[in-house]
């Protein structure tokens, strides 16, 4: 309230960067970075996604390049270093590596995500600097074009570069805001925009007394907007609602894949189905079957087939598959009942799926020897499968936090599967995190979502990205509800990130047609 109340009292010439100077303004967007992640799930303070933004942009005016990379930089590592926190777990408690170890890498992971921001913070600054040249000082421009539209095109970077990490998209974090009313126009990246706009109004409002309601009217303008154009049905009910069951079998991390657990496993999973025959699809978790379908295919596999068919219930069975003439194995889903097929994973998981630099990392800590840690990668155009008379997209674990891939699955299928084993993360944000990204790819196709896990979050999801049900965590459980196929597509999966992409490049390229102009 402090700073809210000394930045109210600026003059419509003075500058953030008077109030953030030195190391107030380094501290400022240390702080702001670290907040971040309170606008996401379990916290869910969707504000937050406006107010750290907010901050940030104003301690990133009237500063050298040099110092608006520090500044980001810094953001960045508050921002990761909360957010992502579970990568520690993943490191220490699964990968069984020591404090200091896990401490070591999970900062090194944390300090080179948070370059991202260090360069927007860079590149805004010699942007700015370089229009005040001649335009003289306009902060309207920067918080209105160039930071909004710089912190999109760097989160869609962040999405593909290097296989991708899309986490902490501020977008996620406004489902169940009226912002997220953009998201099946412009997805993700859309309504991260419209939160970093938000951002750049509410500096204006603060800084500039004599023009503040301007600012508050277009911030309201936009906000209602977005609240119309969410009650547009851009997709419509196909045939009949469907009975799902959705099994969580809670196995341990530390001995799901040891020799032993087999068979428990696969009693444990079928014990569940048995239970629930007269569902329609029953999804089991990823890689719930820990043995390749080869070993398993004329036995426990064929009994599993035959039982499907008697009870005319089809079933999704997460398993490693293999295929023997080459000797590479994949992450895979198989359906059973009425038809059989295979969906191989295709987008993988750097240091989870695969190892890179396998010839020189193997062997030197426990964390880079993980079982089942060297999956192949499946075909990007691969069939869809069918189950319970409907096309189904499927994603496995963290591939549901690439928009993108999602929706090429769209408009063919009818519904929306993710399975995952979140255990990998432990008690910490992660699985919450994921559930949430999982709500906005069912908003942006429109689309029913339901996720199975090995220990939660379990989730049932309608195609407006609201969660209906959810299992609780940590337990054995088998989630049960009824969900609406649905058809057509949203103009997201009719276009995907291409116009929102390009709308922020144009806006950067209008800056430099004016300045040199």
């Amino acid at each position: 309230m402090r700073l809210v109340q000394a930045l109210s009292r600026l003059s419509a010439h003075d500058s953030p960067g008077v109030l953030a100077a030195g190391w107030r303004g380094d501290l400022i967007a240390l702080v702001a970075g670290a907040l971040l992640p309170l606008a996401f799930a379990p916290y869910h303070l969707f504000p937050v996604a406006v107010l750290s933004p907010a901050l940030l942009f104003a301690v990133l005016l009237t500063l050298t390049p040099a110092q608006g990379f520090r500044r980001g930089w810094l953001f960045g590592l508050g921002m990761f270093g909360v957010g992502v926190s579970w990568i520690f777990v993943s490191i220490h408690e699964f990968g069984s590596a020591s404090v200091p170890l896990a401490v070591l890498l999970t900062l090194l992971f944390v300090s080179f995500m948070a370059l991202y921001p260090a360069l927007l913070g860079f590149i805004a600054a010699y942007t700015v600097n370089w229009w005040r040249s001649t335009k003289g000082a306009v902060p309207v421009v920067e918080l209105l074009v160039v930071l909004p539209a710089l912190w999109t095109l760097f989160e869609w970077w962040r999405g593909w570069f290097l296989s991708g990490f899309p986490w902490l998209n501020l977008g996620v974090s406004q489902i169940g805001t009226p912002l997220a009313g953009l998201a099946p126009l412009l997805g993700e990246y859309g309504v991260s925009w419209a939160a970093a706009f938000s951002a750049g109004l509410v500096v204006l409002a603060v800084f500039r007394s004599g023009s503040r309601w301007r600012y508050l009217v277009v911030l309201f303008a936009l906000w209602a907007g977005a609240a119309l154009a969410g009650q547009i049905e851009w997709t419509q009910p196909k045939g009949k609602p469907l009975k799902v069951a959705l099994l969580q079998g809670n196995v341990p991390q530390e001995i799901k894949w040891l020799p032993e657990q087999l068979r428990p496993n696969l009693e444990l999973y079928t014990g569940l189905t048995a239970q629930h025959w007269d569902s329609d699809l029953i999804v089991w978790p990823e890689t719930a079957v820990t043995a390749f379908y080869y070993q398993l295919r004329d036995g426990f596999i064929s009994h599993l087939q035959r039982a499907a068919q008697e009870h005319n219930t089809d079933l999704l069975v997460g398993l490693p598959i293999t295929d023997q003439d080459t000797g590479r194995y994949y992450n895979a889903m198989m359906s059973l009942g009425s038809s059989q097929g295979f969906y191989r994973k295709y987008h993988l998981v750097p240091f989870g799926d695969f190892v890179p630099f396998e010839e020189q990392l193997r062997g030197l800590i426990a964390f880079f020897d993980l079982p089942m840690s060297s999956f192949s990668p499946g075909s990007p155009d691969q069939p869809l499968l069918e189950a319970a008379g409907h096309k189904i997209g499927i994603s496995i674990c963290y591939e549901d936090a690439f928009g993108a891939e999602v929706i090429r699955t769209l408009p063919e299928a009818d519904l929306l599967v993710n399975v995952s084993n979140d255990a990998w993360w432990g008690d910490s944000f992660g699985p919450h995190q994921h559930l949430q990204i999982a709500s906005m790819r069912a908003l942006e196709g429109g689309r029913p979502l339901v996720r199975a896990t090995n220990t939660g979050i379990t989730a049932i999801i309608d195609y407006r990205g609201r969660i209906t049900s959810t299992a609780p965590q940590f337990e054995v459980a088998a989630l049960t509800g009824v969900i609406q196929p649905r058809q057509g597509a949203t103009p997201y999966v009719r276009w995907g990130n291409l116009p929102i992409v390009v709308l922020m490049a144009g806006m950067l390229g209008m800056i430099f047609l004016r300045r040199v102009g």
